[in-house]
């Protein structure tokens, strides 16, 4: 990265002291129930210019323009869909349309796809895009040793070739129907071509809505409109700027003081605070997005099916979506796949028994267990007091928790993946297939410590399936050996919940992926 971008950056940082300082503002608001306000927040046209102020949670110091790296919604929203783009976006309502890309068209069986690049589209230092540039930007994931998030998608990727000026073909090794929709992943942005091959990943030069005017790892990113972006009348800012502010209730005061002029994540506690004022709205946007506590079973003792069974039967949901989620939430069944999802397969829920917690301890030879649990402020929201609950509602079942309260800044990269029983907080995918091979088959790249044959063999039969009862068929038993046999503890599916200053204004909000599927800086606009 250029140095004078960091050196800019002092002028995105909001003093942490100064939220804070202005807890104040709570108690002007007074505590008052009522019914959630309407989704949109400013009707009419969009404004045009003026500055967004985004407050949110999971940045991290060790936060990077490498698109393989992207692991949360601060890098997902600033960078992928604020600097640069991908061939494909999904758009609010759920549906893929094409971005980089004009037109797509497959082979027979699918195996073949054909993308034909937008013309006219240039990079922010004005290069035209080329079939090249997306060529090696997929090859960036591609490499051998590759760690990408997005290595599930390019896996199937058996080659790329470019043909002419504005036409892209990549050959699957087996057919994908759902390939278009892959190619939203976060990931997977278009980057500009170094000769010789490689990607520019140092300047932040990309096609986006936003050019990159300055950026601290873990404190701020601040963005300045792109006057030449493809997409007439976007973005409705002149800049933006993402701020991090961990803990939720500092994040509150900044959109109270005016500091900010968007929350994610607001706590529950606050929802009657923010619904008595005129000057903000409450946004809930229906997700895929869900909490769980996730097991490494390649580690002892959760290598014992059995003791995974003991902690699953060892949580109250019900009693952490009460008293944490303060019942905004749904109960999960131990089931990555929202039940808003094509393809979800009901399953009787599984509840809170001490009972069956103890039988399961006992076929595994166990009087008593004791487990870490680590945990921290962005784990998920509200995941420390989920984690605290959790200890009271195992000890009835013989089961000690050792809560471990980690450090909330690095906490993706030293705890996640690393530590065998931790907090997550998951997005979803918007098709099983994407979800299962990032995060469930036996190669996938953010497998947190699980592996099932059989599994990965459904997996491989319902990606190539056109039958749509066989492919149901297959994704339901997959769901069932999750459920008997996985290695995640699903809390509860929750909805975003965000707040929003009136000031800013919103139309209709897509949820497949967080912050309006990425796109919330060229998709909002605020008073000049």
């Amino acid at each position: 990265m250029k140095e004078s971008h960091f050196r800019k950056a002092g002028r995105a940082r909001v003093s942490r002291r100064h939220f804070l300082a202005g807890s104040s503002a709570l108690a002007a608001l007074g505590a008052a129930g009522g019914l959630p306000l309407p989704l949109r927040a400013q009707d009419g046209t969009p404004a045009q210019g003026g500055t967004l102020r985004l407050g949110l949670h999971n940045a991290s110091q060790n936060d990077s323009l490498d698109p393989g790296s992207w692991s949360t919604s601060w890098t997902g929203a600033s960078f992928n869909g604020g600097i640069y783009n991908n061939l494909v976006e999904i758009l609010p309502d759920g549906t893929v349309a094409g971005d980089l890309a004009e037109s797509w068209e497959a082979g027979e069986g699918a195996v073949t796809w054909r993308f034909r690049l937008r013309p006219g589209v240039t990079f922010h230092d004005g290069k035209p895009l080329t079939p090249e540039d997306v060529r090696q930007s997929f090859l960036h994931h591609m490499k051998p040793d590759s760690t990408s998030g997005a290595r599930a998608i390019v896996d199937q990727i058996a080659s790329i070739e470019t043909e002419g000026e504005d036409m892209v073909v990549f050959t699957l090794a087996e057919g994908n129907a759902d390939f278009p929709y892959l190619l939203s992943d976060y990931h997977l942005s278009v980057l500009p071509a170094l000769e010789g091959g490689g990607i520019d990943m140092q300047s932040g030069n990309g096609t986006g809505a936003f050019l990159l005017d300055s950026f601290e790892p873990g404190i701020a990113t601040r963005l300045k409109r792109n006057p030449n972006y493809h997409k007439p009348g976007k973005p409705h800012v002149d800049e933006v700027e993402f701020i991090s502010i961990p803990d939720a209730t500092a994040r509150l005061n900044a959109l109270l003081t005016g500091e900010v002029d968007f929350i994610q994540d607001l706590d529950g506690r606050n929802i009657p605070l923010i619904e008595r004022s005129p000057d903000y709205v409450v946004q809930r946007v229906p997700s895929l997005r869900h909490f769980s506590f996730d097991m490494d079973t390649t580690v002892a003792p959760f290598d014992n099916p059995d003791v995974r069974m003991a902690l699953k039967y060892a949580l109250d949901r019900e009693d952490i979506i009460e008293k944490v989620f303060l019942g905004e939430g749904r109960p999960g069944n131990d089931n990555p796949v929202a039940a808003i999802m094509p393809f979800h397969h009901e399953m009787p829920q599984r509840s809170y028994s001490p009972e069956k917690a103890r039988e399961h301890l006992a076929k595994a030879g166990l009087d008593s267990l004791t487990v870490d649990l680590s945990v921290a402020e962005n784990a998920f929201p509200g995941a420390i007091e989920a984690a605290v609950l959790y200890q009271e509602h195992a000890a009835r079942c013989g089961i000690t928790i050792n809560v471990v309260r980690e450090a909330a800044d690095g906490y993706w990269e030293n705890v996640w993946l690393k530590k065998p029983f931790c907090g997550v907080d998951w997005f979803g995918r918007p098709t099983l297939d994407w979800l299962f091979s990032t995060i469930y088959t036996s190669d996938a790249p953010w497998n947190t410590g699980w592996s099932n044959a059989r599994f990965d063999e459904l997996h491989a039969l319902a990606r190539a399936e056109t039958d749509e009862a066989k492919r149901r068929e297959y994704y339901a038993e997959m769901q069932e050996i999750i459920h008997a046999e996985g290695n995640t503890l699903t809390v509860a599916f929750v909805d975003w919940r965000s707040a929003v200053s009136t000031r800013a204004g919103f139309g209709e909000v897509g949820g497949l992926l967080p912050l309006d599927n990425m796109r919330i800086s060229e998709r909002m606009w605020a008073e000049s």
